[in-house]
């Protein structure tokens, strides 16, 4: 059992989640919990090693859990609470955690939804904005300059393995235009001049989405045909960034969907 919080294997996951440039470098970030650790299982990409505690081995989850991990040939280190607490990135430790590679998913080269999300600084809010657009089966997600790391250990939580199945990209505004160039591209904006149910999903688009402090940038407004927005009760200044973000993906999904059954 690990017990000291000098191990090498110890100083290096406290390295990845609390360093940007040390996972970049490394192109690894950590998963924590059953829930996330399972998600990994599923997909079939094997961790580096996983860390775990006695607490964690004896339930019945943790077991088939490590049972389905070594058959992986994953190393699975036992360590102890106090080390697992020194490693993990919640007040309550679940009592597991895996070191996996950043996937490198392709991104499509004809994309038809894609989002784009510019400035959105809290981790909480990207990484449910990720969920999210897994869920709206968005074909890839791009984050421009000063947008929160994907690879943040509050993001990954909160994306629920969102990671390991929507290409993800942090590029600069040019690679952007290129990436949304020939679909429609919108703004979602408090106060935009068109309805977000008027506009046309069917197309092949991209959706940007700013901070809820600022909105979407100058860059951002350079690129968009327009600005969407949610009509909302007198007196509601804004939806939480995640939210709004859900309710115009979802438009999309009701859309497309319409336009499908119509086909058929």
């Amino acid at each position: 059992m690990i017990t000291s919080l000098k191990n090498d294997r110890v100083k290096y996951v406290r390295s990845l989640q609390n360093r940007r440039r040390v996972r970049q470098r490394e192109r690894r970030f950590v998963f924590e919990g059953m829930r996330l650790v399972e998600e990994a299982v599923r997909a079939g990409i094997p961790p580096a090693f996983v860390f775990y505690t006695e607490p964690a081995e004896t339930s019945e989850q943790g077991r088939h859990l490590l049972a389905s991990l070594r058959e992986m040939n994953t190393p699975c280190y036992a360590v102890s609470e106090p080390v697992m607490v020194a490693c993990s990135d919640t007040e309550t430790p679940q009592g597991i955690l895996a070191v996996l590679p950043i996937p490198n998913l392709p991104r499509p080269e004809r994309p038809a939804l894609t989002l784009v999300l510019d400035r959105v600084r809290d981790p909480g809010n990207l990484g449910a904005i990720l969920r999210t657009a897994l869920a709206a089966r968005v074909e890839q997600v791009l984050l421009a300059p000063g947008t929160v790391d994907g690879s943040n250990p509050k993001v990954v939580r909160a994306a629920m393995g969102a990671h390991l199945r929507l290409p993800v990209a942090a590029l600069k505004w040019e690679a952007i235009a290129e990436a949304v160039a020939g679909g429609d591209v919108w703004i979602a904006a408090a106060g935009g001049e068109t309805v977000y149910t008027a506009a046309d999903w069917t197309r092949p688009v991209a959706l940007i989405v700013g901070s809820e402090a600022t909105g979407a940038g100058e860059r951002a407004q350079a690129l968009a045909q327009g600005r969407v927005s949610i009509p909302m009760a007198a007196g509601v200044e804004s939806l939480n960034t995640a939210m709004a973000t859900a309710v115009i993906l979802f438009e999309a999904v009701r859309q497309r969907t319409v336009e499908r059954r119509s086909a058929a």
